[in-house]
Formats: C-alpha cells, sequence, structure tokens
C-alpha cells in the first residue's frame, strides 16, 4: 500500500450527463452513443423523461408545525432536491408511534393538529411553489388499536393484543398496539382495497405526488397490481416507490409487474467490495429502477460507524460519490449533509433535534450534495437517465480497489460508452492500481477512457469529445476512501478484407537458391518453435475475447551461450505497426509474454528473437569480474556499445539516457564505469534503444479472432414466435413476443432466438407430429423454408412485417434482450428460387427434386440445394452470403446456423470471413450435433459457439472426462461450448423420466459448467411429454401451434432466474475454462471449482522487474479475485452425501485453515475450517453454489 497522500481539493464532479446539459450555445459536438435499434420512420414522439427523483426524507416531528416549515423548504429547495418525502404526519396512537396512524383525517398533535386535509395541501402547494413534488410514506398494512376506522370495519382487522398474543414475549409491547389489516382475507380484500384507493386518491388532490410503500410485501404484487391502476386512473403522474433494503430476494422478485415507478438500493449497508451490491442491482432494476439511499430513515445513523471526524467525513463523500455515479436517483434524510449522528426516532422528535444537529455539525457536505443534484437534473434535461442501466462488477472481494461497470442502458452489449466508477474501500490507507487488475474480459472491451473528475471548464464536451481524448487505462491512484468515475470506450472495430491477400515470400538472392552453403549461412541461427498458443500451426485463428489476456510461450534457442532478446509482436490486421513486448524466460529454452488486445476483429502475433549483444556482453563482463579477472579492455568496450546505441538509437528510444549514459562512461573512474555497466537499469535502456538485432528472425504470423463477450458468455432463450399467442387457435405474433419480453428477461437470459421466421411452404407440408398429412390449418414446420410470400429475407406473414420485426428489436434491446436468428440452408419445394434458380439444386436421374434426408429421417418438405453444382458457383454461394447480410443489416449479430456440418466447409470459412469483415461483431452459433473431428473443424473455420454432447452426458465420470477435453487440450484455443439443456428436437430421455429435480438438475450443470448455454421454451415448465420411444415432444411445435402455462405449478422459472443471477454475478462463471473437478467422494455428486485467471503484471513492456512475476503468472494451481465451487447432485430420485475436499493450497493456506464460504443459493454464510467438509444434497434442491475466499482474522476467531 502506498502512503496516504495529502487530500486534494475538493472539486465539483462531473459526470457525461452534466457535460451534455452544460454545452455552450453553438456547440457541434454530438453523442456518439449509438442507438438502441433501426429507428421507425415518422415523425418524432415525445419521449418521457425517465423517473430519477433526487428525495430529501424529513421526519415531521422534528421540524414541528406544518404551517412554519418555510425555511425548510427553502434550506431543501437550495441544496436542489427536486421531492420532499415525509413521515406519516397524522394523529398517532398510545404508542405515539408516526407509522402507526390512529386517524388519517386529523393532523399529529404536534405538528398543529386538526383536520389534516387542508394542512396536507398548503404544505404540497408550498413545495410546489419551489419546485418541490410532496411524497407520503404510506403504510398500508397497520394502524393504531384504537383508530376510528376499525371501530367502523371491526372485520378489516385482527389485532394481536386481543386475538390470544397479548402473552407472547417474542412480540414487543408496540406490536399490541396495532391493528393489522386483513389484506388476504377474501371476504374483506376487496373492501379494504377500495377504501384505500379513495384515501389515495384523495390525498393525490390534495398534491401529494406520490407514495413511499413501506414494508411492499405485506400486501400481494395483485394487490399492489389492482391498488396502483386504481389511483392512476384518475391521475397518472402520481409515483410509487416500494421501500425495498432488506426484503429478501423471492419477495422483491415477487413485486415484478406491480407497477412500481422506482424501488431503493442498499447502498448504505455497502462495504464498497461485496459483490451483493450488483446482484441486488440487477434484481431491483428487474422490478423497477434502484433509487440510491445513502441513509434510511429512523436507521442507523451513518456516521455511527466511525467515530474520527475526519474520517467519518471521507466516509460521507464517498458515499455521495458513489450515489452520484448511479443516476437513477437517490434519497437523502435531512441532516446527512452535516452528518447527523441523533437518530430519528418514529415515537418522538422535536424541532430543537434539528437545530442540535446543525449547531453539532461536524462538516458541511451542502456542495457535494448539490453536485449530486445537479448530476440528476442534468441527467433528466438531457433524457440521458438510464433507469435500468446494466451494473457490473470488475473486481473481486479482495481486490485493494472495487470496479463497477456501468451501462448507458440495460444491456452493456448495446453501447460503445460506459461510465467506470473505481472505488478505494479503505479509509485509511491510499491506494495505487492498475486497470489491468481488474477481471480480466469482464469490461467487456472498454479499454480507454477519461477520468471525468479531472475536467475543467470550460465544459462543452460529450462522448465525441470525451472519445477523442480517451487513453488506455493504467495507474489510477487513490486517496484514502477516494472515488474516481471514468467515462470508457470501446475501440474501433478491426476493419480489414474478408480475403487478405496472402504474404510475399521474401525473395532469395541470386545464386542462393543453387548453391547450398550459400543457403545454410542465410538460414536462421535462432530457432522459434512450438508457439502456443496456435491451431494448427496458424493455418486458423486462436479464439479470445477483447480484453483477455493473451499468453504466448514459444521455444527458442541459439547454438552456444549466447544471450537472447526475445519479444512478443502483435498488430490489429488493419495496422501496418507491431506493438512489442519483451518475453520473459521460464527454463529450458521456453519463454513467455502476454499482450491484451483492445479491438474487436482479427489480430495477429508474432514471435521475434536475435542475439542480444549487450547482455552477451553483459554476463560476460560480470562473469570475468566476479573471478577476478582484469575487465579494463571490457570496460572500454562496453563504453563504446552504448556510445553507439547512443548515436543509432531509434526515435521512441530514451535517447537523452543513452547519451548521459555515454558521458558517464567516458570518464576514468574505473569502478564507477563498472558499476554503471552491471546495472539493470542500463540494460533495461539498452535493450530499448539498440537498433544492432543480429541474427534477427521472426516466427510466421499467427491470426487471433478477438470477439465480443457474448461470444463465450450468454443466456439463450429459444420460442417459436407463432405460439406467443396462448392461445392454440391464433396465429402468433411480433406483437404476442413483446408482451412475453419482460418474464423472460425475469428469468435472466440475455438472448432471444427464434427458429426460422420465414414463410413456409406448402407443398409436402408436415402436419401434427411430424404427419406426412397436414390438416387445412395446420402451420407446417418452419424449417421448410419459402413459399410465394417470399424466401429467407422475407417475414412469415402471419407473423407480422418487417417493421413489425424492427419494433420487436427495440423493444428486446429496451429489456437488455439481444435477438438471434436461426439460419437454415433449405427449402421448401414452394421457394423462390427453385423457380428462379433451379440449377442450384440437387436432381435425381428421373428429373425429379431431391429431398433432404438423414435417414432413417426423412424430409419430405425440405429440398437440398447443391453448392458444387455448375450453376450454383459462385451465384448460390453469394446468395447465402447476402441472406445473412440482409439481417446483420437489420441489426441481428447473433445466427445460430442449423446443420451446418451438412454443407462445405470451404463455404462456411468464406462466409463467415465476408460477413465479419462488414460486421466484426457477429456471432455465429453452430448446431452440429456431428462427430467429434467435424464438430472442432467447424469452430475452426469461424463458427463462435457449438452445440455439444452435454444432452447425453449423465454420470459424474463422464462429465469430467468431457470438460477435461474441452478444457485441458488443445480444443480450449478455438472451441466454446453451448449448453442447451433441451431443443425442439431434442427432448432428452432423463428429463422424460426425472421429474422436476431432473430439470434442476440439467440446468445447474449447464449454467455453471459452461459460459453459454440455453433453454427451449417449455423446459421452465418441466416440459417432458414425448413421442413413445423417441427423444423427440409430443405434439412438438415444429409442426403445430401451442398454448403455454407460464404459471403451470411445479415450474423452476425462480430456480433459473436465480441461477443467472449468480451467472452474471460471477466472472468466474462466464466461460467454460477455468474448472476443476474437486475429490468428493461417491459417484453422484459432481464437485468443481472454478476461478478466474490470475491477473497479470501491468506494464510489462516497461517493468523488467515483473517479468519473473509473469513466468508463474497463469499457473493452474493459483486461483483469480473470483472464486466459486460448484457441487450438484446427479441423482434425480435420492439424497446423497458427500466429503468433499478443499484445495486450500491453492491460496497457500494450510490444511487447517478457513475459507468464508457465501451459499449464493440460499445466502447463508459459512466459514469452512480444514480442507475436508461433509455436504448433503436433497432431489429438491440438488445444487448448492459458494463463492468463496480465505477467510479474514475476524470471521476466523470471531469476537
Amino acid at each position: 500500500m502506498p502512503e496516504t497522500k495529502s487530500p486534494k481539493p475538493v472539486t465539483p464532479r462531473k459526470t457525461t450527463a452534466a457535460l451534455k446539459a452544460a454545452k455552450p450555445p453553438g456547440s457541434n459536438a454530438k453523442s456518439v452513443a449509438k442507438p438502441a435499434a433501426v429507428p421507425a420512420e415518422g415523425p418524432p414522439t415525445a419521449v418521457e423523461p425517465a423517473y430519477a427523483p433526487a428525495i430529501c426524507y424529513v421526519h415531521p416531528l422534528q421540524l414541528g408545525r406544518l404551517d412554519r416549515w418555510d425555511g425548510v423548504l427553502d434550506r431543501i429547495a437550495a441544496l436542489g432536491f427536486d421531492h420532499v418525502l415525509m413521515a406519516p404526519p397524522f394523529a398517532v396512537g398510545a404508542a405515539g408511534n408516526v407509522f402507526v396512524t390512529r386517524d388519517h383525517a386529523q393532523l399529529h398533535a404536534a405538528l398543529g393538529g386538526g383536520p389534516a386535509d387542508a394542512a396536507i395541501a398548503t404544505l404540497a402547494e408550498g413545495c410546489r411553489s419551489r419546485g418541490l413534488t410532496l411524497l407520503l410514506d404510506l403504510v398500508i398494512d397497520r394502524v393504531a388499536i384504537d383508530a376510528p376506522l376499525r371501530s367502523d370495519h371491526p372485520d378489516w382487522f385482527i389485532s394481536h393484543a386481543e386475538d390470544g398474543d397479548a402473552l407472547d414475549p417474542r412480540l414487543p409491547p408496540s406490536h399490541l398496539e396495532v391493528a393489522s389489516f386483513r389484506h388476504d382475507d377474501p371476504r374483506t380484500a376487496d373492501a379494504i382495497l377500495t377504501w384505500w384507493t379513495q384515501q389515495l386518491r384523495n390525498w393525490v388532490g390534495l398534491g401529494i405526488g406520490g407514495f413511499r410503500c413501506e414494508a411492499p410485501a405485506r400486501l400481494p404484487a395483485e394487490r399492489w397490481r389492482t391498488l396502483i391502476a386504481g389511483v392512476r386512473k384518475e391521475t397518472a403522474a402520481v409515483r410509487f416507490l416500494a421501500w425495498t433494503p432488506g426484503m429478501d430476494g423471492a419477495a422483491i422478485d415477487a413485486l415484478a409487474g406491480a407497477g412500481f415507478d422506482a424501488t431503493f438500493s442498499s447502498l448504505r449497508w455497502w462495504d464498497f467490495r461485496a459483490g451483493w451490491m450488483v446482484e441486488e442491482h440487477a434484481r431491483l432494476a428487474a422490478v423497477a429502477p434502484p433509487i440510491a439511499t445513502v441513509e434510511a430513515p429512523f436507521g442507523t445513523r451513518y456516521g455511527q460507524a466511525f467515530g474520527d471526524a475526519t474520517i467519518r467525513e471521507r466516509a460521507y463523500r464517498r458515499l455521495l460519490h458513489v450515489a452520484d455515479t448511479l443516476d437513477a436517483g437517490w434519497l437523502m434524510p435531512l441532516g446527512f449533509e452535516r452528518g447527523a449522528l441523533l437518530p430519528m426516532l418514529a415515537e418522538r422528535g422535536d424541532p430543537s433535534d434539528q437545530q442540535w444537529i446543525d449547531a453539532h455539525a461536524a462538516f458541511d457536505l451542502s456542495d457535494a450534495v448539490r453536485d449530486v443534484n445537479a448530476t440528476i437534473r442534468a441527467a433528466r434535461e438531457t433524457n440521458t437517465v438510464a433507469p435500468h442501466a446494466e451494473l457490473r462488477m470488475l473486481t473481486g472481494p479482495d481486490a485493494p480497489a472495487t470496479a463497477l461497470l456501468r451501462a448507458d442502458g440495460p444491456d452493456l452489449r448495446a453501447g460503445d460508452a460506459a461510465t467506470l466508477t473505481v472505488i478505494n474501500p479503505d479509509l485509511h490507507m491510499g491506494v495505487s492500481v492498475h486497470a489491468d487488475h481488474f477481471l480480466p474480459g469482464v469490461a467487456g472491451g472498454f479499454t480507454r477512457g477519461v477520468a471525468l473528475d479531472l475536467l475543467t471548464e470550460p465544459v462543452g464536451s460529450c462522448d465525441d469529445t470525451l472519445r477523442a481524448n480517451a487513453r488506455p487505462l493504467a495507474e489510477i491512484d487513490l486517496l484514502p476512501g477516494d472515488v474516481q468515475v471514468w467515462r470508457v470506450f470501446r475501440n474501433a472495430p478491426v476493419r480489414a478484407p474478408a480475403a487478405p491477400k496472402p504474404a510475399k515470400s521474401p525473395r532469395a538472392k541470386a545464386g542462393e537458391a543453387k548453391d547450398p552453403v550459400n543457403a545454410a549461412i542465410a538460414s536462421p541461427r535462432i530457432g522459434i518453435e512450438q508457439v502456443q498458443p496456435s491451431v494448427e500451426n496458424g493455418r486458423f485463428a486462436v479464439k479470445r475475447l477483447v480484453g483477455d489476456d493473451i499468453v504466448v510461450e514459444a521455444d527458442v534457442l541459439m547454438d552456444g551461450h549466447d544471450k537472447l532478446a526475445v519479444h512478443l509482436l502483435w498488430r490489429a490486421q488493419d495496422e501496418d505497426a507491431w506493438q512489442h513486448v519483451p518475453m520473459v524466460a521460464l527454463g529450458n529454452d521456453r519463454w513467455r509474454g502476454a499482450f491484451r488486445p483492445e479491438r474487436l476483429g482479427r489480430h495477429v502475433y508474432a514471435v521475434a528473437a536475435w542475439r542480444d549483444a549487450f547482455g552477451t556482453y553483459r554476463s560476460e563482463l560480470e562473469k570475468k569480474h566476479t573471478a577476478g579477472v582484469d575487465v579494463t579492455l571490457e570496460l572500454e568496450e562496453g563504453a563504446r556499445l552504448v556510445a553507439q546505441a547512443a548515436e543509432h538509437a531509434p526515435e521512441n528510444a530514451a535517447a537523452d539516457a543513452l547519451h548521459k549514459l555515454a558521458q558517464l562512461l567516458s570518464e576514468p573512474d574505473q569502478a564507477h564505469r563498472l558499476k554503471l555497466l552491471l546495472d539493470p537499469v542500463t540494460a533495461l535502456v539498452m535493450a530499448q534503444a539498440s537498433h544492432y538485432r543480429p541474427f534477427y528472425v521472426e516466427s510466421v504470423a499467427y491470426p487471433l479472432d478477438v470477439e465480443r463477450a457474448g461470444a463465450a458468455f450468454a443466456s439463450w432463450y429459444e420460442l417459436f414466435p407463432r405460439s406467443a399467442s396462448d392461445d392454440e387457435q391464433r396465429h402468433g405474433t411480433f406483437d404476442d413476443v413483446i408482451r412475453r419480453l419482460g418474464a423472460i428477461r425475469g428469468m435472466g437470459f440475455d438472448v432471444l432466438y427464434f427458429p426460422p421466421i420465414h414463410p413456409i411452404g406448402r407443398t409436402n407440408r408436415k402436419g401434427r407430429n411430424n404427419s406426412l398429412h397436414a390438416e387445412p390449418d395446420d402451420p407446417g414446420s418452419p424449417y421448410a423454408i419459402g413459399a410465394a410470400e417470399g424466401g429467407h429475407d422475407a417475414i412469415h406473414p402471419q407473423l407480422g412485417t418487417l417493421e413489425d420485426f424492427r419494433r420487436l428489436m427495440r423493444a428486446a434491446r429496451e429489456k437488455g434482450l439481444e435477438l438471434a436468428l436461426d439460419f437454415a440452408i433449405q427449402c421448401s419445394p414452394d421457394h423462390p428460387w427453385l423457380r428462379e434458380h433451379p440449377g442450384w439444386f440437387a436432381w435425381r436421374p428421373d428429373g425429379s427434386i431431391k429431398y433432404a434426408e438423414n435417414p432413417p429421417k426423412k424430409y419430405e418438405d425440405i429440398v437440398n440445394v447443391d453448392f458444387y453444382a455448375d450453376d450454383a458457383k459462385p451465384g448460390l454461394w453469394t446468395a447465402l452470403r447476402d441472406v445473412v447480410m440482409f439481417w446483420a443489416d437489420e441489426g441481428v449479430r447473433l445466427f445460430r446456423v442449423d446443420n451446418p456440418h451438412t454443407k462445405p466447409l470451404p463455404f462456411w470459412e468464406w462466409m463467415i470471413g465476408e460477413v465479419r469483415a462488414r460486421y466484426p461483431d457477429t456471432v455465429f452459433l453452430s448446431e452440429a450435433f456431428t462427430r467429434p473431428k467435424v464438430m472442432y473443424r467447424l469452430a475452426k473455420v469461424g463458427f463462435s459457439q457449438s452445440y455439444t454432447y452435454f444432452t447425453w452426458r449423465h454420470t459424474k465420470q463422464e462429465f469430467i472426462d468431457y470438460l477435461t477435453e474441452l478444457t485441458r487440450t488443445p480444443v480450449r484455443e478455438y472451441f466454446r461450448p453451448h449448453f442447451f439443456v433441451n431443443t425442439p428436437d431434442i427432448n432428452p430421455v432423463f428429463l422424460q423420466t426425472s421429474g422436476r429435480p431432473g430439470f434442476l438438475i440439467r440446468a445447474a450443470l449447464a449454467a455453471t459448467l459452461s459460459g453459454l448455454w440455453g433453454v427451449y421454451n417449455g423446459f421452465e415448465l418441466c416440459e417432458g411429454a414425448a413421442v413413445p420411444g423417441k427423444e423427440e415432444y409430443l405434439d412438438s411445435e415444429k409442426y403445430q401451434l401451442r398454448a403455454w402455462d407460464h404459471n403451470r405449478p411445479g415450474n423452476i422459472v425462480k430456480e433459473i432466474a436465480l441461477l443467472n443471477r449468480i451467472r452474471r454475478a460471477n466472472p468466474a462463471l462466464h466461460s467454460h475454462l477455468g474448472v476443476t473437478f474437486q475429490p468428493a467422494s461417491g459417484d453422484r455428486i459432481l464437485f468443481f471449482s472454478k476461478s478466474t485467471p490470475p491477473v497479470l503484471p501491468a506494464r510489462l513492456e516497461t517493468a523488467p522487474a515483473e517479468l519473473a512475476e509473469l513466468a508463474n503468472a497463469l499457473s493452474p494451481d493459483r486461483f483469480g479475485d473470483n472464486t466459486v465451487f460448484v457441487a450438484i447432485n446427479l441423482d434425480p430420485h435420492h439424497a446423497h452425501e458427500s466429503d468433499i475436499e478443499l484445495p486450500l493450497w491453492q491460496w497457500g493456506l494450510p490444511d487447517h485453515g478457513a475459507l468464508m464460504a457465501e451459499n449464493l443459493v440460499n445466502g447463508q454464510r459459512t466459514v469452512w475450517r480444514g480442507k475436508w467438509q461433509h455436504i448433503r444434497l436433497e432431489p429438491e434442491q440438488p445444487f448448492a453454489i459458494w463463492r468463496v475466499r480465505p477467510a479474514l482474522p475476524s470471521e476466523e476467531n470471531p469476537s
């Protein structure tokens, strides 16, 4: 840890929203953020600004009479707030608790007493005149036991004091003074809700702009939905805010769709390290945008945890700055800005409280509060609020600093700019971190940025101006408790020709080829061998993601004992200049280096080596000096080497240092000359500057495909749009799919995949259950593509139009879903191509067309194209490419390819290259259930992902063997497995016979073993009805419309949502790599660990002291920043127990060491002591997932 630095002057912080709002008149700067989708034609429509309130919370008893609040309201408005939220101001019960109202019609005596309505109306008008909206706390589940409402409607209530609970010692005394509404009693619930609807309408009519709904779980979600809709019938603008801190996950999930405008985060309780904050953010955003909560009303004051006033102010500023970056609104109790320690008490309060807080303020953060409110206001005014923004954690819990990446919308994939927040969790010590130490690859290619809080006036910048100034993220210095905010950008993708010309071989000099001795003399003296990673020695590209560390090793050797210099070279394919970094010797002539590509697209890398003249000289000098040999002549030789290097140094070398060194070496002091020549710094300067590279040799260039994160990590959901109507008698439409988007995203899926959406042929149309006879209303198989309405570039008319499809894409993106389409190279006999290009198809000797077959299966409704027919070359090839280009032009970047193993491999290599030359972010998924080597060849020629044999792996050893093959052999360099648990074609026998536990088992296996997993609609409903004796679905959607009951009892929707939340929050699960199967007794429990790669040292090209660290940086015996353990019971019928061994040594812990294990399924935290633990898994809950790290001393030995 570096020493604590002196604090910098506090300056107003700026965000992108604030910058855009403050553009000077006449500024031409424009945002470069991409639109969510292709805009619809027609006149622009007004967009309602997102709701992002700046809320100041007040306890009315601490402010006194309502008619004397003018000064307080002025103060709140001056701080920049636009909402005032107050606790209930009504007459209370005997205990005096403001949250237990006796009479909603009467004002609290301390607030002036009398009729409440008139006082509230006056207060609301006072707020409105100051630009403030008045909000009210809503306590909807209880009143005081002596409330007149209870006397009028005794059947509406239950009283603990009068119904047998009076003697229960577990209940506090105040609990006995409460009468609870019977919201769950069908005899009274409607009447209660009607009363509340009228009451809320009345308050809205008085000027109340919204309600903080306290304890929302106490009213069922459907009742909230009815209440909110009823109130909004008269005033649509009224807001409902769900108070969610402290609620468990299931209760939060239940609020989805209830109609809330906002939720509240648990920011106040975050330690600025743990990953639960991001998990909660995603969960809340699925219900309604989260509002940052810096302090809970009536909770423990934030400052109570910090004794020293200086530390306390530092903690408060950190909390404010983090709230500032969320841009979805925030809530601050009045007095927080002055570090109030005096608690809010529901039972009492006095105007002197606020006076005491002001008089005893240890600091005043009013300016910082105004900055936060200005940021929110500017974001609203420029419509840049992102209420459902995706949030990702880039660091593990043990990292010295915490990094959060915040998208501009619900999907980080959709934008080319984001906001990076880096936080120092330590309030006492400063820290320096390098951006390379954030979890590799997680940032999704955002590798360059500008520090927003370092910008100075005049403020006229926005994203394109910032982008021009963006630089690679490097060292970030953080003061104690400091927060830095960066605007970060993706680099432009590599633009390369689809078919680059092969490099020309260097010409041999005349006579060399014929003269063996000259040929031998010209041969490389240095050998470069066994370069890894590589695929078939560079014939095909290695696959990686933007931001991944590319670790390259090679054998480099030369005769004799001279020293070698070895460099790793790399560049994007559209660049001419090589970048380079020195490689480090591992021993036995093996060398290692690493680089990190920042752009999407094709790159190349190579290894270069030469005899290190100065290194060889220095080694000999050191040996002679150690042996006591006179080195006078050697010192003169060294001085000349340095002088020569200074004279001929390259432009980018440290010439000044070389000239100064040469001057020092010209002095006669022999001891000083010896010290300089043996100094490691001299070796570094000479290595960077030397133009003399004898016996220089370069390896061939090895290709590298750098892809986006979605190529390796995604959760797919497949459905047939035509079955989306939930009515077997009505063909579904894209509008029906739009209505399903929220539920699909709610399960945590981020890709929505459709089987073919094109017109379906009528000739030989298949009927239900693959019948050869179709009824008039049978829709046919969507894989029989083509009819009079069009072919592969047309949309089935019953689904909608192309404009409807565009609208669906926009709606999906707004939900954080990316659409994937099926590319199936097959045609119905009615496809327009048969009429226009009959020479593209296969014909039988009798002149009839050849139908598709996969013996014993026959597809009479499908005909085959012939890629090598005379008329098909090249017309068919280019037509098929143009089909993909058509949909890519519409914004589709994900294509699932049907049966690619039955089409020519050269076609795929050419076609994928053509598409990626225009759209480098395109991802192709291979649906090739075929021989392993064919599957692997398809990956080599360009497919980013592939279906696998996962469906037919069941035993513990089968999983271990298969994942070992995928992760520990050369296959890992280019093949990414996509674990689909089922498909429309495959209804696995296991799922047919295992019941609900079997579906949970397969979901857990797929979601945790691979970064890519998918389900076909019905899996979440545990649908397993099969055609007898076959792995096929009965009443398959391939041949008929289906109506699904998405609330079918026994479904696993919540479990799937849980798995996807765990996946997103833990980068260790973002890839199939990093898995290690750990010892576990028995053959029915699969136990494995997954961890992110250890972080490489930063700036390898300029930090020779760190090169040795690189040599061991990627040892498989080291865990990274994020590590999870997974245990799965493979038996759907019986419980099983196992003794599991924890790899404590991978953290450097002894066998009796301790780990903190956070169970991500049930939320429990446990300290595991010792390397052996015992677990038991039931069929009803067949999996457990723990996030694990070494236990802190305070956790290992709690006081």
